[in-house]
């Protein structure tokens, strides 16, 4: 298994934008089209593009999957999609469609039984976004905190099946701080899986030390905020994984 580098495409009102620490209220635009920044970054190399429907995580429903849909379809990039995803209808709307990969997140705490059905039945599609603050998990766009833990979240849906897991740590999520490196390590080894770590990627060193914990069960890391403040490009990013650590 190769280390995965997955650029970041937030949307909202059919914007690229960052929201600082998932914050509604601190909001960057970046881009007025989803589908050129996509493009731009599968042909900078990137072999997976990472979207989030943030109108959809607010809303509870699909608002900018066009967008998706096309990057999907067009782009020599596999597109995974979290945001709004609430039922099979929408699971099944976009794996229909040419989506790779769907993340579930909220419903993983509103309705697990609901959440595991979904990961036994679309095998290898389903990805578990996991959004963590001081160690609980926080749903619903990251507007709420529940009173269950990280750990133990992704251990009870890598037994009913899950084969990755998306692990935020909401503190350092577009801080440019450096990742969460602990948190992140521990969630692989919880769960025994493939775990792509989110928030906090600043530089290329950054890069490198989650590449550190590859034989740990850490498969990639999704980078956005780093590549819209030019910090460094897709390909740097690439380049720098592509080393032995």
């Amino acid at each position: 298994m190769s280390f995965i580098i997955y650029p970041a495409i937030d949307m909202r009102g059919g914007k690229c934008v960052r929201l600082l620490q998932g914050d509604y209220g601190k909001e960057t635009v970046y881009g007025d089209s989803p589908f050129d920044m996509a493009k731009s970054f599968a042909e900078s190399g990137a072999e997976w593009i990472h979207m989030v429907d943030l109108d959809g995580a607010r809303d509870g429903k699909r608002v900018n999957d066009t967008y998706v849909i096309k990057a999907a379809r067009e782009l020599n990039a596999s597109v995974q999609i979290g945001g709004g995803i609430r039922s099979e209808s929408d699971i099944a709307h976009y794996l229909e469609n040419g989506v790779s990969r769907v993340i579930i997140g909220s419903i993983a705490i509103s309705n697990p039984e609901f959440a595991e059905e979904m990961v036994r039945k679309y095998p290898g599609k389903i990805a578990i976004g996991i959004d963590a603050k001081n160690g609980y998990v926080a749903t619903h766009g990251w507007l709420s905190t529940s009173e269950v833990k990280a750990v133990d979240l992704g251990k009870r849906f890598a037994h009913a099946g899950a084969e990755t897991f998306i692990f935020t740590d909401i503190a350092t999520d577009g801080m440019l701080s450096g990742p969460n490196l602990e948190a992140v390590a521990l969630m692989a080894a919880e769960t025994g899986k493939n775990v792509i770590a989110s928030g906090g990627v600043s530089s290329l060193e950054d890069l490198a030390a989650l590449k550190e914990l590859e034989t740990s069960g850490v498969g990639g890391a999704i980078v956005g905020k780093a590549l819209y403040e030019g910090r460094f490009t897709v390909k740097e990013a690439l380049e720098a994984v592509k080393k032995p650590c």
